[in-house]
């Protein structure tokens, strides 16, 4: 089998991961070689394509194939989808994929208009676009990981905003309350301003509560709530921090970082 490379004049594509030797009038394309496209399991595919179907917003039809996973492979379950589907499958796996997709179809349909073969210069292009691509990929892949131990570091479970926006370098704790009201994680119960509870928007999702019962000296018992951060809200907050948005100290020295004690010493 001989596999022409894509086109060098498509931006950030990585539609090089497909094999160019099916001819684009098959009209189909099968879950394996979307899972291949985005770098993703075949059976997260799959389980996509069937959740879909089962909504009516797609179709597909079983097939078998021979699994490329050395000797001894057996035939493999796959799933056939039709244009306008599989552009409904990438977009719910990985929309910042979807551009690459429509990519593929397009160098599918331009080998049939204008077939010719490439040059010395294509092929180096190509191969230098791949290299970039490569790289980009692994400064990505680096920074996630950074990303993902500073939160390692800094989220404890149980944990409220307040607490957690302290860690970061330069963040106006004072001002989140109200900054996390106006995106409408929190709403005032109090005519005071400063009992916070989360919003419906936010519950479960971004954060929840801690209750418990106070009773004052003298007075009636009653249940406090306390604001406190998820996970997935940790995670939100930390990108809004890396991108400006969360409300700084004008005393800030403009620099990002998650440990105040480690940036002292």
């Amino acid at each position: 089998m001989h596999s022409q490379p894509t086109s060098s004049n498509t931006p950030n594509s990585v539609a090089t991961r497909f094999s160019n030797s099916e001819n684009v009038s098959r009209t189909t394309m099968s879950s394996r070689e979307i899972a291949e496209l985005l770098d993703v399991r075949h059976d997260n595919v799959k389980r996509t394509i069937e959740r879909l179907s089962e909504k009516t917003v797609v179709r597909f039809t079983p097939s078998e194939e021979t699994s490329h996973q050395g000797p001894g492979s057996r035939p493999v379950t796959v799933y056939l989808v039709n244009k306008r589907d599989s552009f409904v499958v990438v977009a719910q796996l990985s929309p910042e994929f979807t551009a690459a997709l429509v990519d593929r179809w397009q160098e599918l349909e331009g080998q049939i208009a204008q077939p010719r073969e490439l040059s010395r210069m294509d092929l180096i292009q190509i191969a230098f676009e791949a290299e970039q691509q490569r790289l980009q990929l692994s400064i990505q892949v680096e920074a996630q990981a950074s990303k993902i131990h500073s939160m390692e570091n800094l989220f404890k479970e149980g944990m409220t905003h307040t607490q957690f926006c302290k860690g970061l370098n330069g963040v106006n704790v004072m001002q989140v309350g109200k900054f996390l009201e106006d995106r409408n994680w929190l709403y005032n119960e109090s005519k005071s301003g400063l009992r916070f509870r989360v919003a419906s928007y936010a519950r479960d999702k971004y954060m929840t509560e801690h209750q418990h019962e106070v009773t004052p000296h003298g007075k009636e018992p009653f249940v406090s709530f306390t604001p406190v951060l998820l996970k997935k809200g940790a995670v939100r907050l930390y990108d809004l921090y890396l991108t400006g948005e969360l409300p700084m100290k004008k005393t800030w020295d403009g620099l990002f970082t998650h440990d105040k004690a480690l940036r002292a010493a």
